[in-house]
């Protein structure tokens, strides 16, 4: 049984007495911008993992983990090339990690570990010491410690059961800084932010609300996505505290009209400033009924026949009543959703009533298919 057309019916009834979208809230400024400059670094090193009980790389099929392990016992003053050793407690990762900004040599933070051989668990091992490098291919920091895996798995010869990923994990605090990225924030002389959503409109206010704080055009939008705020001689000495008191300001951001629809999970998001001009909409319900009764056909005792099925369909075909309704123009999100509530639409009826509208070009939003 399918809906060919689905119901839109008696919209501007109901929507007739429902409000109007609600505003949308205030947000901190420092919930909308980043500041240029004022960014955290990627970093990356390989690795060894030790400790584990029998869930490590297989070394005949992670050459690299054999290699890897060699070296590191080369440089404890363990020689042992020529020797056949096949440890099974032993698995190679990748270490991944982000500098925070203004992070101090010596400071800690925390690093991802990823199995990347034939390991089945990292449970219980230990990352040994694994230098970070960033892009700039520099050292920043070192890694090591024990390492708190994200799942476990059980096995024996003929069933095993995982729970979870046990081949990657973390190490909170597992990383200490030894390098610092320089940054001259008491220098600078203007501070960028960057809009996370460049839009015109919220660029334009931040602009106009720093300005109004601070009593004088300092602030300036570049751009949809760049607002440049020149600080005052009187605060050239504390950029700290004039960055903190820019970034507490409230303001109201704009938000596009669009409707976001997920497929797969009937996901229906939509913005507040989403509009439907005035259009019709029919409804028809057409029910398809389809029976399978296959009956045996049985011959007599004595007679020389074989028994068969012999197949019976029954085909019933019901139309429900067809409807046209007109909803008006200027309807708004909340009057929307509120309707097609009320009416019993469910968010996969509602994916087609949307799509069915941008089509004859009366949803005026961007209507975003995933």
């Amino acid at each position: 049984m399918r809906r060919l057309l689905l119901p839109l019916i008696l919209l501007a009834a109901a929507l007739s007495g429902l409000p109007s979208a609600v505003c949308a809230a205030e947000a901190r400024i420092k919930d909308l911008v980043d500041f240029q400059g004022v960014r955290g670094n990627d970093l990356v090193g390989y690795g060894l993992v030790v400790g584990l009980n029998g869930t490590g790389d297989s070394l005949r099929n992670s050459p690299f983990t054999e290699e890897a392990l060699s070296n590191v016992l080369e440089r404890l003053g363990v020689n042992v090339q020529g020797e056949n050793f096949r440890p099974r407690n032993v698995a190679a990762v990748l270490v991944t990690a982000a500098l925070p900004p203004f992070a101090r040599a010596g400071s800690r933070m925390d690093v991802t570990v990823s199995a990347i051989g034939d390991a089945k668990s990292l449970l219980g091992g230990a990352l040994v010491m694994t230098p970070l490098n960033a892009a700039d291919g520099k050292i920043y920091a070192v890694a090591q410690g024990p390492l708190l895996a994200g799942g476990e798995a059980f096995g024996g010869e003929s069933a095993t059961v995982t729970r979870g990923v046990p081949t990657a994990g973390v190490i909170p605090g597992g990383a200490r800084v030894e390098r610092e990225v320089e940054f001259a924030l008491a220098e600078l002389e203007n501070v960028q932010l960057a809009l996370r959503d460049p839009d015109f409109t919220t660029a334009t206010r931040i602009e106009q609300r720093i300005n109004r704080h601070l009593g004088q055009p300092a602030a300036a939008a570049l751009d949809p996505g760049t607002v440049r705020v020149q600080v005052p001689a009187a605060r050239r000495g504390a950029i700290a505290g004039f960055i903190a008191e820019i970034e507490t300001l409230a303001v109201q951001p704009d938000q596009p009209a669009r409707v976001v629809v997920d497929q797969r999970s009937g996901t229906i998001v939509m913005g507040a400033n989403v509009r439907i001009s005035t259009v019709a909409v029919s409804q028809g319900n057409l029910t398809v009924r389809i029976v399978e009764a296959p009956q045996v056909s049985q011959p007599n005792p004595f007679a020389a026949g074989e028994t068969v099925v012999v197949p019976r369909t029954g085909i019933a075909v019901e139309r429900g009543e067809d409807r046209m309704a007109v909803v008006e123009g200027g309807t708004d999100l909340a009057a929307l959703v509120a309707g097609l509530n009320a009416l019993g639409i469910g968010p996969r009826d509602m994916i087609d009533i949307l799509s069915a509208i941008k089509t004859a070009g009366a949803l005026h939003a961007e209507f975003i298919v995933r």
